[in-house]
């Protein structure tokens, strides 16, 4: 059996953990929205339709701030249409998915359901085929207590004090020619930097996210960002990363390995930033919100889910409703692992999307909701990931990928709350044959104890929680956890994803 061997220390600190960092993603899409988290007459719905069962899994979940309209929806998006008397709202046609938006979820609904789950706003402005004029108007809509326009129309909607949105996104992916009004970097790096500073003269504590690449496999990647910044590096707090996974070919093993490339990706997008604040002389740092990442297989979407046929745009149809494995699971929470690796520069990110849509929750019109196999990793480290990450020394085996070379066959984080002295380790195996033995060095946490421990996996790297078998798939204790006065050791079965609480 391979072995490997890591060592927590306390003084050797990443940077601090942000509740942001657990963020999410609510599009209008497919059935995010509308027989996701909205669906009028479902036995658990409240009296503004939405489905408490749905509300009581995100609590679970774990989820901060929450990015919302979009993704694709938002650049082609006239927030108007989404405040005001539901009656007289528009219906509209969403060319991102092909689909209609009838509006009945707009800002003021949305709004309510973020109460019930306890996450925060996070705002994206539409800069496809709008400016900055309406990003103006978007944010005294809901920023400003009162005594103009904008904001007496938000009170006569029903909503007396403001939606004190903080963190709002200047646009989606606008380095992607399927986006509406898409630009070249120069064009929408000068919109980025005047829609910023215009938004910064109503309130200048704003925190603002310029696109970066919606993929390090973007042919623009790294000038795209270099470009950008060129124009906004005084303007904004963050610059966007945007990436997804899936396996392809039947090439497991470089599937397991994708955190692999999502380091690289912030890696590469840190370095050109600070090349962009060392050229300007300035001693300002860019952070990343990575605020799209997930698992999603594209290639399934493109070949079954994608919608065509100038009379064909229906309301809320089956997209992307991607059933995940627990290889799936164990990549996902290997890409948890990576953001938690990079917490000094990653203070913010969302996994897009949370119900239906690529996502960890699913439900069924009138039925149940149930969790996916991604459900747990986040939710398990959203709970117990608290304090700063730490650096770890790691030696262990590698094992040779077709997309990336010879990666480790195990990685892994490690967390401290310095005020609870709990620790926490998150580890993956990405061995398809053999089981690791860890041996973690903890003498630097002094005495500890194991509060919990979990592992996803199982015989069947490809079993699922469906709506036939909800419950085929959940994490179990990891019996195999040991610890004494200076280590600890723990068993990995192949293909899996472990966390350990320490304290």
């Amino acid at each position: 059996m391979p072995s490997a061997r890591l060592t927590v220390d306390p003084h050797f600190s990443i940077g601090p953990i942000r509740r942001r960092l657990f963020g999410g993603f609510v599009e209008h899409l497919g059935r995010h929205v509308y027989d996701g988290i909205y669906e009028p007459g479902h036995p658990t719905a409240d009296d503004r339709g939405f489905r408490n069962d749905v509300v009581d899994l995100v609590k679970e979940l774990g989820v901060s701030t929450i990015r919302y309209p979009g993704g694709n929806f938002v650049s082609g998006f006239r927030w108007e249409d989404s405040v005001g008397p539901r009656e007289e709202r528009p219906r509209r046609l969403d060319l991102a998915w092909h689909s209609t938006e009838t509006n009945e979820v707009g800002l003021h609904e949305f709004s309510h359901w973020l109460d019930k789950v306890g996450s925060d706003l996070m705002m994206a402005v539409n800069l496809g085929t709008r400016g900055t004029l309406e990003a103006l108007d978007l944010l005294e809509y809901s920023n400003i207590r009162g005594g103009t326009a904008l904001s007496e129309q938000r009170r006569a909607n029903g909503r007396e004090e403001p939606f004190a949105v903080e963190m709002w996104c200047l646009g989606n992916e606008m380095d992607g020619p399927w986006q509406l009004g898409h630009r070249s970097a120069d064009d929408y790096g000068k919109i980025a930097s005047q829609t910023a500073k215009a938004m910064r003269q109503i309130d200048p504590s704003l925190k603002l996210v310029v696109c970066g690449s919606s993929s390090a496999h973007m042919p623009t990647f790294g000038e795209w960002e270099r470009v950008v910044l060129g124009h906004t590096y005084d303007d904004v707090d963050y610059i966007s990363c945007h990436a997804y996974y899936e396996e392809r070919g039947g090439d497991l093993g470089s599937f397991l390995a994708s955190a692999v490339d999502m380091d690289g990706f912030i890696e590469t997008v840190v370095a050109t930033a600070d090349h962009v604040g060392a050229v300007r002389g300035s001693s300002k740092k860019i952070d990343i919100s990575f605020d799209e990442w997930n698992v999603w297989y594209i290639d399934r979407f493109h070949g079954v889910d994608k919608i065509e046929g100038i009379d064909n745009w229906p309301v809320a149809p089956r997209l992307l409703e991607d059933v995940y494995s627990v290889a799936d699971a164990v990549v996902f929470g290997n890409l948890m692992i990576s953001l938690l690796k990079h917490a000094d520069r990653v203070t913010s990110a969302s996994l897009a999307q949370l119900v239906n849509v690529i996502a960890p929750i699913m439900t069924e019109p009138g039925g149940p909701a149930w969790r996916q196999t991604t459900f747990f990793p986040f939710a398990i480290t959203s709970r117990l990931a608290q304090g700063e990450a730490l650096q770890l020394k790691l030696d262990s085996p590698t094992y040779e990928t077709k997309a990336y070379g010879d990666v480790p066959l195990v990685d892994a984080v490690a967390t401290f709350d310095r005020q609870t002295g709990r620790a926490a380790v998150f580890l993956v195996n990405r061995s398809q044959d053999e089981a690791v033995t860890i041996t973690v060095d903890v003498a630097a946490l002094g005495e500890v104890s194991v509060l919990e421990s979990h592992t996803l996996w199982d015989d069947d790297v490809y079993a699922k929680n469906t709506l036939e078998d909800r419950e085929r798939v959940a994490p179990r204790p990891n019996d195999s956890v040991s610890v004494d006065t200076r280590e600890l050791t723990v068993t990995l079965p192949r293909v899996s994803w472990t966390a350990i609480a320490l304290g």
